[in-house]
């Protein structure tokens, strides 16, 4: 087999078990890495599929943990914002959007590595809470079908909601799921569903199965935020990469 689809493969397998043991994390890590090998009008569509496979699956098993009033706010504001993402994703340069994911990732790391500090706002409590749903929607919704990494911008928001970890992975995976469809049919619609990202995404999906199953076992085991850190540390090597 190729090298190359190789690398591919284990990219997947490694951020589907991340994603699949945090409920977060399989776009951010993988759309770096594979932006280094592939085209991002490929590693685009094929992660949108692999998040969608992981979303459903996961959801199938934990549905009575959603958030329904948080999600269904998401999900419709996340509507306008694809169209805007996409248009980013077809018309930008490549490095251009390379440079803003970087940015983006290693944002998103900090973030994380940091808020332990930070005096956390409870949105539910500051005037105007749906509107700031709202907002975090709308801009999930831009960088979700331009770089497939709307779980940053869902992931501050629930950490900012204070969910308990059941809730903070099965919200973030319906939300995934409904906005996944929404993303596939922009990609289609937009000429990315070539036979290249499809034969990758079927050729993968056995190892995307196997990776859910071994991070859905290890989610029940290791408390949210043991692993963490070292994740986060990844996201600012692999988010400087994309400077080169």
């Amino acid at each position: 087999m190729n090298h190359l689809y190789l690398l591919i493969f284990a990219i997947l397998f490694v951020s589907t078990f991340i994603h699949s043991t945090f409920g977060f994390g399989q776009a951010l890590i993988a759309m770096p890495l594979l932006a280094t090998v592939i085209e991002l009008q490929t590693a685009t569509p094929l992660v949108a599929f692999v998040l969608m496979t992981i979303g459903a699956v996961i959801l199938l098993r934990n549905w009575r943990a959603v958030d329904l009033s948080a999600v269904w706010r998401l999900v419709l504001s996340s509507c306008f914002g694809i169209p805007v993402g996409l248009f980013l994703l077809k018309d930008l340069p490549e490095e251009l959007m390379k440079v803003f994911l970087g940015i983006l990732v290693i944002l998103f790391s900090l973030y994380n590595l940091t808020n332990r500090y930070l005096k956390i706002i409870d949105v539910r409590r500051v005037s105007g809470g749906s509107r700031i749903t709202y907002l975090f929607g709308f801009a999930a919704g831009v960088v979700g079908a331009a770089y497939n990494t709307s779980g940053l911008v869902i992931t501050i928001y629930a950490t900012l909601r204070d969910w308990a970890p059941d809730r903070f992975r099965s919200t973030l995976q319906s939300y995934f799921v409904f906005t996944g469809l929404l993303i596939l049919a922009s990609h289609g619609l937009g000429g990315l569903w070539t036979p290249e990202v499809l034969r990758l995404y079927v050729t993968s999906l056995p190892l995307i199965l196997v990776a859910i199953l071994l991070g859905s076992k290890l989610h029940r085991f290791i408390p949210q935020g043991q692993f963490d850190g070292y994740v986060n540390v990844g996201l600012l090597i692999m988010g400087g990469l994309l400077f080169r």
